[in-house]
């Protein structure tokens, strides 16, 4: 990948280029049906398209004086450490517990006042963000920016927190009944699996 790109559309070839944005008829976890999917973990597939990501996240989150970075398991493991290694600073991740919530374990732990960035792969909806955001705040962190490769939520923010992101998209969704990928017939995947989804049929 070249470094320090940060035109729009120079930024959305490369993605698609590595597999990261891709383009079809997919079902969605909400549902609802989309022209295209966004799988960060084929840009991260390459370390070194890993590097050139985290400097880019890097260098728009340097002003914020970040103590430490938290992420989301478990696509977001990978983007969140290479940031942190770069900012020279610690890199933990939150778990779910038995009843769905989040939580730090594996001796993990944040200080009262601690600047924290939550770094993220993908931002789609922003609950999962808004879930590590409370959890980091209930713990007395600091959390002071949200980073991510791509930003498909249609917000530049989450909870009042400004959202830092590499790529933006306006991906369009639709209810299966008003589908017109569906009307056109092009077969309905469902994202990790090449099969037709049953939801087509």
């Amino acid at each position: 990948m070249v470094p320090r790109m940060t035109d729009h559309e120079q930024w959305a070839r490369r993605l698609e280029a590595t597999g990261a944005i891709q383009r079809g008829h997919f079902l969605l976890s909400s549902g609802l049906h989309s022209p295209q999917y966004v799988q960060c973990a084929r840009a991260l597939e390459n370390p070194r398209d890993a590097v050139t990501l985290g400097e880019e996240l890097v260098r728009r989150l340097e002003s914020a004086k970040i103590d430490r970075v938290v992420s989301p398991p478990l696509g977001a493991l990978l983007i969140g450490f290479e940031v942190a290694r770069q900012l020279e600073c610690p890199f933990i991740f939150p778990e779910r517990t038995d009843d769905g919530s989040l939580r730090l374990r594996r001796g993990f732990s944040v200080r009262v006042g601690e600047r924290v960035a939550v770094v993220e792969d993908v931002i789609t909806t922003g609950r999962t963000t808004l879930e590590v955001v409370e959890m980091l705040r209930g713990l007395g962190a600091d959390v002071v920016v949200l980073a991510a490769i791509v930003n498909r939520s249609g917000s530049l923010e989450v909870d009042g927190l400004p959202i830092e992101s590499i790529l933006s998209l306006s991906i369009p969704t639709y209810e299966r009944e008003t589908c017109p990928l569906c009307r056109a017939g092009i077969p309905l995947v469902k994202p990790g699996s090449r099969k037709q989804s049953e939801a087509s049929t």
